[in-house]
């Protein structure tokens, strides 16, 4: 009697993942450096100078860290409750923050002390930064108001209480020390002008603003808040150009690359996306362990500084020239050649008595059903959530042995509604896959055949055979459409072939010429390549 052979699950060419160009940009980072902060990371934000330090905002402390440092260089502790928003001037020489206890700080960097504090507000500060002359600074408070004021004389120069609730995030222009935009949770965002005592320009988000983000050229402001990530054009009155919605949960930090041309958002659902700013199209993904809350970019995007609800400060470094190359080179290390053929090549002596060891079979669950022959279980065990999911090449070989064997219909009949409900789910959703429609199509009219008489008693089934159906119209009509381009290719090019002329001699025309006329006159022969 011949042993059972298993069944043979034929293995098909992988799609490998599409390698672009920025792909390798953003992969090319080494593995990431984490540093425990004492709470939530709310704020980064680098130096615009050399060595470009970053300080991180997290609990009730800014540390400063280095560019390759794994421990902060200098802390500011003197914060009576959370701290929120530390932000370095133009300069690098200043740092501002705001706090839960409603004071705004101004640090010197090479000091410990707070050089000036700012009171004024009603509730905790979440909003800080420098305007572009170096001597001013913008806060937004929970107060619902925002409000300028003067690092010389330490004073309030304006107030403007326009939003009706919590104002946590504001950019100032870098181009015009008068303007400056809010984001609020009353689901907007406003333009100020410092030379006017209310906003100019006011923008309807849909959702609670978290973040806001200027562009180089400032002609466009980017939102987050909620799911959303939206990009408005100031240029034309705060018109929306764009609504993205790439994230599952809600987006809390934006961020441009050093050339403007990759935009970052960070979400709630660990994620970081980049979008390319021209089409605005997600380009790449970074996954992280807990939701980020902030996120920056070094310069020349050497860095990657992401901070995570958790507590946890994530640092990504890019490699050098050197280490990029030794890891493309570097091969992944195998077992050497002759580990494989230890004892292949050995040939028993006249004396040698030769000891076999038997080979066990592991037999997969639905081959051990195909051996005692219960079809309908071997095809329920193929169409089991992993292989219907997972590796479908292995239900339509599962199949596909069935029809060899003449008992796929066998297989298919008796089901009730949930399990030829699963069947018909997965035959619609590998159908149009070229690879399996030779065998699921004959399996989809098997079916058809046998539940002919059953159509119309379960509206479960019946909305798959619907489905069913448009799919197939579809696909023919796609097809339809392809043959279609397909003759007008052949139209081009049959058109596009250069043509060329045979001069055929006097003697051998027989195409009823007259006698005097020429070979010159005569209409010449064209041969299409």
């Amino acid at each position: 009697m011949a042993s059972f052979k298993p069944t043979k699950i034929p293995i098909y060419p992988k799609l490998g993942e599409k390698v672009t160009q920025d792909t390798v940009y953003w992969k090319n980072y080494k593995a990431p450096v984490q540093i425990k902060e004492f709470g939530a990371v709310t704020n980064i934000h680098f130096s615009p100078v050399a060595p470009h330090n970053y300080a991180v905002t997290a609990f009730t402390r800014i540390h400063i860290y280095g560019p390759f440092s794994q421990e902060p260089v200098k802390s500011f502790t003197r914060f009576k409750d959370t701290a929120y928003c530390g932000r370095y001037r133009s300069d690098g020489q200043l740092l501002v923050a705001g706090c839960e206890d409603s004071v705004v700080r101004l640090f010197d960097v090479s000091g410990k002390v707070a050089l000036r504090m700012f009171k004024g507000h009603t509730k905790a500060v979440h909003v800080t930064d420098f305007t572009s002359e170096r001597y001013h600074i913008f806060t937004g408070s929970d107060d619902y108001t925002c409000r300028l004021w003067d690092i010389p004389n330490a004073t309030e120069l304006n107030t403007y209480q326009e939003h009706t609730d919590y104002i946590r995030c504001g950019v100032t222009s870098k181009l015009n020390r008068d303007l400056f935009i809010t984001g609020s949770y009353d689901h907007t965002l406003k333009l100020f002008d410092a030379r006017v005592d209310k906003s100019v320009i006011t923008m309807d988000h849909g959702q609670p603003v978290e973040s806001v983000l200027l562009y180089p050229s400032e002609g466009l402001v980017v939102s987050a808040g909620g799911r959303y990530v939206k990009v408005w054009d100031l240029l034309k009155g705060g018109q929306p150009l764009v609504s993205l919605k790439n994230h599952h949960k809600t987006v809390t930090s934006l961020c441009l690359s050093s050339n403007g041309q990759r935009l970052l958002s960070a979400s709630l659902d660990r994620h970081v996306k980049v979008y390319n700013t021209t089409n605005f199209r997600v380009v790449h993904n970074f996954d992280y362990a807990a939701s980020v809350l902030s996120l920056a970019l070094a310069p020349d995007d050497e860095s990657i500084i992401v901070g995570m609800t958790n507590g946890v400060l994530s640092i990504k470094h890019r490699k050098s020239p050197e280490e990029s190359k030794e890891v493309s080179h570097q091969q992944r290390r195998r077992p050497s050649y002759r580990v494989f053929v230890k004892g292949k090549n050995y040939m028993p002596k006249q004396d040698d008595y030769l000891v076999s060891k038997p080979v066990r079979e592991y037999l997969t669950k639905y081959d051990k059903h195909l051996k005692k022959f219960n079809i309908s279980k071997a095809l329920d065990s193929a169409l089991q959530a992993g292989n219907r999911q997972r590796k479908p090449e292995v239900t339509v070989a599962v199949i596909k042995e069935l029809d060899r064997r003449g008992t796929l219909k066998n297989a298919l009949a008796g089901r009730d509604e949930k399990a030829l409900s699963e069947l018909l789910h997965f035959i619609t959703k590998n159908m149009v896959d070229f690879r399996f429609a030779p065998v699921l199509v004959p399996a989809a009219n098997m079916i058809l055949d046998i539940y002919r008489s059953v159509i119309g008693q379960s509206p479960v089934v019946d909305r798959q055979l619907l489905y069913l159906q448009d799919l197939l119209q579809k696909e023919i009509n796609y097809q339809q459409e392809l043959l279609d381009v397909l003759g007008m290719l052949d139209t081009l090019f049959a058109s596009s072939v250069p043509r060329k002329e045979l001069l055929c001699s006097s003697s051998s025309r027989t195409n009823g010429l007259a006698q005097g006329e020429t070979a010159s006159t005569a209409r010449p022969e064209l041969q299409a390549t």
